[in-house]
């Protein structure tokens, strides 16, 4: 009974702020809307500039491949390479593609002419990819004995066919959504109620600790499940996307990650004073959490010490096993290692957010 007044009392607290309901519903509208067409790695409007020495129908056709693609803005011709390249230094174009004199005739020959490509790798990833991309055209256009080679190898996409980038940053940000308003809310829960000096009336009473911290959790387990259910409808709505694998494993390596993470608010907010510590302290605790849990990139792309601490990061098996789910449709079997260390870390995290929680003012 003393348990249902204490949630009561949670629910009310949130919705008092007229600030918060409306947060915890712009925010998954926001990042699931906006991330996934900003956060991309897909490489492309890659500007280019030639350098046409040879002037031939080869020639010709790669500046007409250009145009045609995707992935390139053509932004003329040059007549040397030195007026090119000052582009290049004044941030004018990325890439500078050099066709030599005789280039269709040396060919023509059998001998093996070389084009000069020259990219602006200030962005290693929008550089390298730039030069593939363009040497992919070279290959197609000037040694079709190669595209016949290459037409023997089949090659099968599995799990995302399409190679689309928002199916593998959607679950991603579904954890982003989940660690910051069930991290945050509840790290600034407690302290917003030291501020205020409302939790004194609540520490003079006989409430345990336990019932306490469970009232603080509840609240904010709904709401995570809410803000997931706001990620499933603009997922499918706004992309098409939907969860290869059951919804109700979904929910259910959530409900444990909710836990952990506001097990982990709790924990900071019983160890600050103040909203601007528990901010500061909350930030630090999200970036490297997210920073090294293959967020952006691949885990094994880290160095080797980097790549430790994703053992014992709750980040990455939770991403982990949202993606083995929402992406490859997998079952329980395939994730209940994520979610054994999932539900460990949940249990962990809330035994020292009660037993760090005290109810005596250090005033």
């Amino acid at each position: 009974m003393v348990l249902k007044y204490l949630i009561e009392k949670e629910v009310r607290l949130i919705f008092r702020n007229g600030f918060l309901p409306k947060l915890i519903v712009m925010l998954p509208i926001m990042i699931m809307c906006v991330m996934p067409w900003v956060v991309s790695m897909d490489v492309k409007n890659i500007s280019v500039e030639i350098v046409d020495h040879d002037r031939s129908t080869t020639s010709q056709h790669l500046i007409g491949k250009v145009l045609a693609s995707e992935y390139f803005v053509f932004k003329g011709v040059r007549g040397t390479y030195e007026e090119a390249l000052k582009d290049i230094e004044d941030m004018k174009t990325d890439m500078v593609v050099e066709i030599p004199a005789n280039f269709e005739r040396d060919r023509m020959r059998g001998e093996n002419p070389m084009i000069l490509i020259a990219a602006n790798t200030v962005n290693a990833t929008k550089g390298n990819l730039g030069a593939a991309y363009f040497t992919n055209i070279v290959n197609e256009q000037v040694a079709p004995e190669m595209s016949e080679l290459m037409s023997k190898v089949s090659t099968l996409y599995l799990y995302n066919r399409d190679l689309n980038y928002k199916l593998f940053m959607i679950p991603a940000l579904m954890a982003m959504v989940m660690m910051m308003i069930c991290g945050f809310l509840p790290a600034l829960n407690i302290v917003g109620e030291k501020e205020s000096g409302t939790i004194e009336s609540v520490n003079v009473t006989p409430v345990s600790k336990w019932s306490f911290i469970i009232s603080k959790l509840i609240p904010y387990w709904v709401i995570g499940l809410i803000e997931i259910t706001i990620c499933f409808i603009l997922a499918w709505a706004v992309y098409g996307i939907t969860s290869a694998g059951g919804f109700w494993l979904v929910y259910l390596i959530a409900l444990i990650t909710i836990l952990m993470f506001s097990g982990i608010g709790l924990v900071i907010s019983n160890y600050n004073d103040t909203m601007q510590q528990a901010i500061l302290v909350m930030a630090f605790v999200i970036m490297c959490l997210m920073m090294l849990s293959g967020f952006f990139t691949p885990v094994r792309s880290m160095p080797h010490w980097a790549y430790l601490t994703t053992y014992v990061n709750p980040m990455h098996y939770f991403i982990d096993a949202i993606r083995s789910v929402f992406i490859r449709g997998s079952g329980f079997g395939a994730i209940a290692h994520q979610l054994a260390f999932l539900a460990a870390s949940a249990v962990l995290v809330n035994v020292w957010a009660v037993l760090s929680y005290s109810k005596r003012s250090k005033n």
